[in-house]
């Protein structure tokens, strides 16, 4: 398997799957990482674990129907094109 422009799309197709598909409750709250955890006070800059739960949480968002359509048509290039 050579290492490809579309396996390296691929690749980060998979990781934002990954990220979309991690659920708070169960899983980031018993890491650490709920959303009630980590919060400053007013005026200071958030660390390093707000910002990624802040990324996390606007990709579930914001990236919901793009991954659809983006999984579909990997799913079809795949089917067609082996």
């Amino acid at each position: 398997m050579a290492f490809t422009l579309y396996s390296l799309l691929q690749a980060s197709l998979l990781m934002v799957n990954a990220v979309a598909v991690l659920h708070e409750e169960r899983f980031l709250r018993h890491v650490g990482w709920g959303s009630d955890q980590g919060i400053g006070g007013f005026g200071e800059e958030p660390g390093i674990k707000a910002q990624l739960m802040n990324l996390i949480r606007s990709v579930r968002t914001v990236m919901r129907v793009p991954l659809i359509a983006l999984n579909s048509i990997t799913i079809i290039l795949l089917l067609l094109f082996g």
